[in-house]
């Protein structure tokens, strides 16, 4: 599966668009109700399918019509999305997990509405996609490559809407290639330090864009509430934050594709990013570790290489890359240099950890997981097979 996202030009006719997002808000709202009263009284929630016949039986009466200014696909597709939320509370329920069922959304800030087998028309050559009865044309930058599957209509805090279409697309696999290997500690100032020396230094965009987010706030705090300076003041700290957010999204790209072109293994740590959110909040969901992973993984597939993930408990950062000496000392994380007690090397941190994570990740591809230097420990090692 492919996805292909384009942006609709502006135009009178995406108020139309806008009203069918605001009325899957609505159907959204009034499923999530229907839940909560059947759960209350029978103690299980109502299947995607009773559901779905129990709307089709609302759109035809006088106080719901409205539903039938949206597709008969896209309020199935509600349906849906609440039975997966509620399956997934309901086993997370029984991992022990946190998690809330669905819950009401405001209408203003509901997103989007999908639709599949009908619906919709694409007309490719002009660029023009047909939602419901009107065609709007989009800035088309690119081919649409196998068959779509789904078309997504979604709108941003802004108030552009965009149209993703979820393409099945037919590759040939790609074999793993030969070539170098790396190991990767993340970091905060450094945000990638290689196990060769190649590091990559952490782009902070949000310390960037601080003084410009600063701005917008104040000037939204001082605006009236429901005036139209408000509105305007708030879509222009939209438009600051969305900014931001295609920096980033720009930089893990170019990161990844980088890498995969460079290496043909690379090795990483699997991170407890709730963890190390607990530790340094912001920052660390300004770097957008996740999504880089993510975004790796997915180049990865494309050109061939391997992501090795080690586990997060193997002790990268104390043990010692020439001996295999283990610092327990080393855990506080304030220790950033440290000389082995054994050998007497002198190890930078992150370098050194990075130099183990590389060790256990070629370990785990030869299928040797353990070190003998480590005195009989264990990696649990993820390999991404192409």
């Amino acid at each position: 599966m492919k996805i292909f996202c384009f942006k609709l030009y502006k135009s009178d006719h995406n108020t139309a668009l806008m009203r069918q997002i605001n009325i899957a808000g609505l159907i959204y709202n009034h499923c999530v109700a229907l839940h909560r009263r059947y759960y209350r009284l029978f103690k299980k929630h109502i299947t995607a399918y009773t559901l779905m016949k129990h709307l089709t039986k609302l759109k035809r009466t006088k106080r719901f019509a409205y539903m039938n200014k949206l597709g008969s696909q896209a309020v199935q597709d509600i349906a849906q999305r609440i039975e997966r939320g509620y399956n997934l509370f309901f086993e997370n329920m029984k991992r022990n997990t946190k998690s809330s069922p669905p819950k009401f959304k405001k209408v203003k800030k509901y997103k989007s509405f999908t639709l599949k087998q009908a619906g919709w028309a694409l007309n490719e050559y002009k660029g023009r996609i047909r939602l419901g009865k009107k065609w709007y044309g989009y800035f088309k930058s690119r081919n649409i490559e196998g068959k779509i599957k789904t078309v997504t209509v979604k709108r941003d805090s802004v108030g552009d809407i965009y149209v993703y279409l979820v393409c099945d697309v037919q590759r040939e696999p790609v074999e793993a290639r030969t070539g170098k290997s790396v190991g990767f500690d993340f970091g905060l100032k450094i945000f990638l330090t290689g196990s060769d020396g190649h590091d990559i230094l952490s782009p902070d965009f949000f310390a960037l864009n601080a003084k410009r987010i600063k701005i917008k706030c104040r000037n939204l705090s001082r605006k009236k509430g429901g005036s139209n300076n408000r509105e305007r003041a708030r879509l222009e700290l939209a438009r600051a934050y969305r900014k931001l957010k295609n920096q980033r999204h720009d930089f893990h790209f170019k990161t990844a594709r980088k890498l995969c072109e460079q290496y043909a293994v690379i090795c990483l740590e699997n991170l407890n990013i709730k963890g190390m959110a607990r530790l340094w909040g912001r920052k660390i969901h300004s770097l957008g570790f996740s999504e880089f992973v993510k975004i790796l993984e997915y180049k990865a597939l494309e050109l061939g290489t391997r992501i090795v993930f080690v586990d997060r408990y193997y002790p990268s950062s104390q043990l010692c890359s020439v001996c295999g000496y283990k610092n327990e000392a080393v855990k506080d994380l304030k220790v950033r240099k440290w000389t082995c007690p054994s050998c007497g090397t002198h190890h930078d941190r992150d370098r050194n950890a990075a130099k183990n994570i590389h060790v256990a990740g070629a370990s785990a591809i030869s299928g040797d997981v353990t070190r003998p230097e480590q005195s009989g420990s264990v990696v649990d090692a993820t390999i991404l097979r192409l």
